[in-house]
């Protein structure tokens, strides 16, 4: 299978092209990506794009989106991260919480969040992992206590990226005690620059910073609740189910091996016979990544929804971008593990950065360990 993309999606990626190819844009991405540890918040590009309804494609155009399609999402992600541009921020706050107001939220949830994301003047967290909370969501600890008109939040959120830079988070809390681990979650929009909530670091050898969130007693509403009470689990389960395509696993892998490709042709990283075979066979896996992703990309478009497929796109592209962040500077020689502050680094460092992302890519959205466990549950029937 191979994406044939329409006339208005060729147009589209073409003006993304443009956008980042602007000598502006490449010199800020350019001073992001040489100073290891520098946080890709809110960033120019991010406003650049806004202002051309590029940033958040398929959302409704009252919501600061052009109405497109979930390919024109998919596009822009690949492109941001072919161009080197931090896309944490606007993975979060576009692909996993965007979505989640656009099913869910009210109409004044939506016109009061979903714009100024759009415009990339807002970035948005997500709080769900808790210590002991990871891929078993079921387990968290997190409460919200009956408070008059409204809950008491009160509970420890880990491994959050962006809230220190963010407005607010979409929150997993238990409502009701229930014999059904499952039940009695709800999801909260929780404002993070206010009392009661405290963000501290969670230092890591990433570029991306993780937080630690202390939520010590802050009051939210009906008003705040995202999708109705008590079903926060379903709400999260299909949020990021749609979101688990692959799209920027692959990406990133792509971006990363056509850096390798780049030096050998151009003689810089001269191979053995053996290396060059190694690089033909990751060549291959990433191409199959993006097929896969790109499968689930066109179910969605499709309005069709396929959980084992979308698990067996993350965890090829996951283990694969994995797999080729740890082989190339193997291949091509220490100087590849050159940080971007080095002034001997190339391409800003870009696999240096990679290498030390590598342990977080079978991780994100969904362990690969999960995606194994749903593709031999449902789609094997091994666990019945």
């Amino acid at each position: 299978m191979e994406l044939s993309p329409t006339s208005d999606q060729l147009a589209y990626r073409d003006r993304v092209r443009a956008l980042l190819d602007d000598d502006g844009v490449r010199a800020a991405t350019a001073a992001v990506r040489s100073r290891p540890g520098t946080e890709g918040g809110l960033l120019d590009v991010y406003r650049k794009l806004g202002e051309q309804r590029l940033l958040a494609p398929n959302w409704p155009y009252e919501y600061g989106g052009s109405g497109a399609g979930i390919a024109e999402k998919a596009i822009l992600t690949e492109e941001l991260i072919a161009h080197g541009v931090p896309d944490i921020a606007h993975t979060l706050s576009v692909d996993i919480v965007g979505l989640a107001l656009l099913l869910y939220g009210t109409r004044t949830q939506k016109s009061r969040l979903l714009p100024p994301i759009a415009r990339g003047e807002s970035i948005a967290g997500v709080l769900f992992s808790e210590p002991g909370a990871g891929s078993d969501l079921s387990a968290l600890r997190t409460r919200a206590d009956r408070d008059g008109d409204g809950w008491r939040l009160h509970g420890t959120k880990i491994y959050s990226a962006k809230t220190h830079l963010g407005d607010f988070a979409l929150c997993a809390a238990r409502t009701t005690e229930s014999e059904v681990r499952f039940h009695g979650i709800t999801v909260f929009l929780v404002p993070l620059r206010t009392p009661g909530v405290r963000v501290e670091p969670l230092w890591n050898i990433g570029d991306e910073r993780f937080n630690e969130v202390t939520l010590a007693g802050i009051h939210v509403t009906e008003e705040d609740v995202l999708g109705d009470v008590d079903d926060g689990w379903r709400i999260i389960g299909e949020v990021l189910g749609l979101e688990r395509t692959g799209v920027e696993f692959q990406a990133k892998a792509r971006r990363w091996l056509d850096i390798a490709l780049g030096r050998v042709d151009s003689g810089a990283a001269p191979l053995d016979q053996g290396d060059g075979a190694r690089l033909v066979a990751l060549d291959a896996e990433v191409r199959a990544a993006r097929l896969l992703a790109w499968r689930c990309v066109n179910d969605l478009h499709a309005d069709r929804t396929d959980e084992v497929r979308s698990a067996m796109a993350k965890y090829w592209a996951g283990e694969t971008a994995r797999s080729v962040a740890l082989a190339l500077p193997d291949v091509l020689g220490l100087d590849a593990l050159l940080a971007g502050d080095d002034e001997e680094a190339r391409d800003l460092g870009a696999l240096e950065a990679a290498y030390r992302e590598a342990p977080g890519l079978t991780l994100a959205s969904g362990t690969s360990e999960v995606m194994l466990t749903l593709i031999a549950s449902a789609g094997l029937d091994l666990l019945t």
